[in-house]
């Protein structure tokens, strides 16, 4: 059985995480967070479609609602993953 609440709460931990590192690759070296990002999408140039600067003024925002939004979808993961196992 999966306990929905840790669940959720590692997946938003990985996804801040992660947001987290993208954004300081892109400070750092955008050629590297370019190549990196783009590798995600077989080498598509999605990374053209984001903001040039790392730090635009919805950062924040954007972290909080997909740091919210990943708890949220690990909750229901879970919590479905319970339901179809017959544990929940």
């Amino acid at each position: 059985m999966l306990k929905p609440i840790a669940f959720a709460t590692s997946l938003a931990a990985l996804t801040a995480i992660v947001y987290l590192v993208f954004t300081l690759l892109a400070l750092i070296s955008p050629a590297a967070f370019q190549l990196v990002f783009n590798a995600q999408f077989f080498g598509a140039d999605v990374a053209s479609l984001l903001p040039r600067v790392a730090l635009h003024p919805g950062f924040l925002a954007t972290f909080v609602i997909l740091v919210a939004m990943a708890w949220v979808f690990g909750f229901l993961w879970a919590w479905l993953y319970n339901v179809f196992a017959g544990q929940g």
